[in-house]
């Protein structure tokens, strides 16, 4: 084949030593704009894990690149004048003019023909090629011209940062946060040889535009970072290698994800996105060099299995977009995830997180270092954040027993003391008769008492009988609804640790439907009740269509809750939370898509807001005063004009100046036209936002389905409960199996079922000690 990669980065290099390897016949030629062995740019970062990728693929080159690595297994934090380190990570950094050298010195090796100061300005010099390799970096010429094809999704990131470097060492991978007056700003550092060190510095849009940052020219802003750091520098200087800029040194980011990577083009040459060029990875968690060259590999790996002639390029090209594509999107995720937590930390976490706290959340800030896998990498540091988190949960730990994981410490709220962090979330369970639960809701609740959650929280429970999404909904409006569920509530407290508490809501729009397993959300077919929104809108089209609130509806409403609180209240439950989310009736006015009102009750978040905030304030007015109550909110409507995460955050400022104790952070079912971005936790940061920005306990729920999420979610953090839903329908014992799982002993089982937890935690050791496992 020909070959002609277009850009002489580490992507295209290394594809072309591979392709080399695979075929010395193949007539390969890497187009560079730079000189030969000339570039820009300080030093790159890989973990052991690609590391040992490169040994594999090409022993020579890798070997030169491990002599010349710089490796550190230490992560260290400076904030608030503390430093703070932890071991057991696996980087090695090395110098990016290093690395290409080395690439560039082996392609000359092996025979690839290097073409330098040219600048490739269209695939179409290469008419003759089979094969181009567009690895033209972020700016990419080729995806620009053929964007409609690549349909590219380019997304540019708000902070501000210049990548510069040093001569002064560390000896870790270095995190630093200094405060001026106008915010925070902080670096990235880590060395990549034996005299030089990388040094980013990075800032929020506001915090560089406070500080004139957009006026300075290059060395006017070396200068601003050498002396806002100056104390961690010893007197050494800040530089930079980058070509001499005549606007400000100051970069945003900008994620890239390209939906086609490959096309032919009118030359019969098939052309292909590699690297920066298709997508990109946020140095947060310096991965953009690590998926170049694991592209080449991947690229290499389906030749190698279908045949590397011209005539199999179309079929290897579209194989290697299937297997690549999921793992490039899997890091992308992973460093959006630490991107925005960078973006964020300033405003969010650096003045009101203790720098223990901080690092935990640091480290974490991707999601795929979890708790049990910190504990694998520094179990020492591990041990100590969590001796250090119970001790603020109020635990106190011997000197010569372990701490209970953070999932496993109390959690207090005005006189509710939790006995651990894990609840079971509200699920509808359609079983009631009239509203009135039975035996089957005694069972239901009791088991999973039984099992080990710390807070039980009932299914939606309607305040009257036009409230009920279902005929199957369990409600509290007569006194012998009271007396049922006081009968599970004592059951709860005289058989378990667990505290049980109610959720009421009002159906709104939704109501009138049938129950899940008869077609949810479809509309009764006989017997259905007129129902009630904030406008006149149907769920479905086909759904009945509701009346708008009038105000001696939201009056008669409002009354309905207070004698469902008064009710909640004399059945002993303990802890109230408001449905105020999932597009039922509080909800359908608190969201924009659903409140199309012009009186005082629409329009402005803060009109949207009132009506559930009068509800709120009656009920709190009546529910007793050492009790708390909490409010759920849909964080996210996710539909274009609707609430957003910002939104949602104001409305839990207002519930919080009302007396709401917690905030539990659900999103969506406020419309059909919803597009979720589903994922392992993937609403937990909405709690994170409210509860570190507007300063109130949250609950996180959504895809939490092991201890290590909630140990994770609970340590950094992020949350303060863990509500878990499907899971405790599948195991009411989850609480309990989860800690046997992860090998803590610090729960207490029913007493009758002691025989049992012998034997399940023998079983889970045998388990785990079989090959493989």
């Amino acid at each position: 084949m020909r070959i002609v990669c277009m850009g002489g980065g580490p992507a295209g290099l290394y594809f072309a030593i591979l392709m080399k390897q695979l075929n010395p016949q193949h007539h390969i030629t890497v187009v560079e704009r730079n000189k030969p062995y000339d570039t820009f740019g300080w030093g790159v970062v890989f973990s052991d894990a690609t590391m040992e990728g490169l040994r594999q693929w090409d022993p020579t080159s890798a070997e030169a690149i491990q002599i010349a690595f710089n490796h550190w297994d230490d992560i260290e934090l400076r904030i608030h004048g503390e430093t703070i380190s932890s071991s057991g990570h696996g980087f090695v950094g090395i110098g990016r003019k290093k690395l290409l050298n080395i690439l560039q010195d082996r392609c000359a090796e092996l025979g690839v023909e290097q073409v330098f100061e040219h600048e490739a300005e269209s695939d179409d010099e290469f008419a003759d090629a089979d094969l181009i390799i567009a690895a033209d970096g972020i700016f990419s010429r080729t995806r620009e011209k053929y964007a409609s094809v690549f349909k590219p999704d380019i997304v540019k990131r708000p902070n501000r940062y210049i990548w510069l470097g040093t001569h002064k060492l560390f000896d870790a991978f270095t995190f630093i946060w200094e405060q001026t007056e106008h915010g925070w700003f902080q670096a990235h550092i880590y060395k990549f040889d034996e005299n030089t060190t990388t040094f980013i510095v990075e800032c929020p849009e506001d915090v560089w535009l406070a500080h004139g940052l957009d006026q300075a020219d290059q060395q006017q802003s070396i200068d601003f970072c050498q002396q806002l750091f100056a104390k961690h520098l010893d007197g050494h200087a800040l530089m930079t290698n980058a070509r001499h800029l005549r606007g400000s040194a100051w970069l945003n980011f900008q994620r890239v994800v390209c939906e086609q990577w490959w096309l032919k083009n009118h030359n019969d040459a098939h052309v292909v996105l590699m690297g920066d060029a298709v997508h990109t990875a946020h140095f947060a968690i310096g991965s953009g060099t690590k998926l170049a060259l694991e592209d080449a590999i991947e690229l290499t790996r389906q030749f190698q299995i279908h045949g590397d002639s011209p005539e199999q390029i179309g079929h290897v090209l579209r194989e290697y977009q299937a297997a690549r594509s999921i793992e490039t999107l899997r890091l992308q995720n992973a460093a959006w995830n630490a991107m925005a937590w960078f973006e964020v930390c300033g405003q969010r976490y650096c003045d009101h997180f203790e720098p223990q706290q901080f690092m935990y959340s640091m480290l974490t800030r991707s999601q795929r270092i979890s708790h049990e896998n910190l504990r694998l990498r520094d179990k020492a540091w591990l041990e100590g954040y969590e001796r250090w988190f119970a001790a603020k949960a109020g635990v106190p730990v011997a000197a010569d027993q372990p701490a209970p994981p953070p999932m496993f410490t109390p959690f207090t709220l005005r006189g509710l003391t939790l006995p651990n962090r894990v609840v079971m979330s509200p699920m509808a369970m359609y079983s009631a008769q009239d509203g009135l639960v039975g035996d089957f809701h005694l069972v239901h609740f009791g088991s999973r008492a039984l099992g080990g959650a710390g807070l039980l929280y009932t299914e939606m429970t309607c305040v009257s009988p036009e409230a009920r999404i279902t005929p199957g909904c369990a409600g509290l409006y007569r006194p012998e609804h009271a007396t049922a569920w006081k009968r599970i509530v004592d059951f709860v407290h005289a058989n378990s640790g667990a505290k049980i508490g109610v959720q009421l809501g009002h159906a709104g729009r939704k109501g009138a439907t049938r129950v899940a397993w008869e077609g949810i959300d479809q509309p009764l077919q006989s017997g259905a009740w007129e129902l009630v929104s904030a406008s006149p809108q149907p769920y479905l089209p086909h759904s009945q269509t509701p009346r708008a609130a009038s105000r001696a509806d939201m009056d008669k409403i409002t009354t309905d809750f207070v004698n469902a609180t008064k009710l909640a209240a004399e059945a002993g439950f303990d802890i109230l939370e408001l449905h105020c989310a999932h597009g039922y009736l509080l909800s359908s006015f608190l969201s924009p898509l659903t409140n199309q009102r012009d009186d005082e009750y629409g329009g402005s978040l803060e009109n949207r807001a009132r009506f559930p905030l009068e509800v709120f304030h009656a009920i709190r007015a009546v529910w007793p005063q050492d009790k708390p109550i909490s409010v759920r909110l849909s964080c996210h409507d996710w539909v274009p004009g609707g609430n957003t995460p910002d939104d949602a955050l104001e409305i839990a400022r207002l519930f919080k100046a009302a007396g709401a104790d917690i905030i539990d952070c659900s999103s969506g079912q406020v419309s059909k036209a919803e597009k979720p971005v589903y994922g392992r936790m993937f609403q937990t940061p909405f709690a994170d936002q409210i509860r570190n920005e507007a300063g109130i306990p949250t609950v996180a729920v959504g895809t939490i389905f092991e201890a290590d999420h909630v140990n994770s979610i609970i340590a950094a953090g992020r949350a303060d409960l863990c509500a878990v839903a499907r899971p405790h329908l599948a195991d009411p014992a989850w609480t309990l199996h989860e800690a046997a799982r992860i090998g803590f002993k610090g729960v207490a089982w029913p007493p009758q079922y002691q025989s049992g937890r012998g034997q399940y935690e023998a079983n889970l050791s045998r388990t785990y000690q079989q090959p493989g496992k």
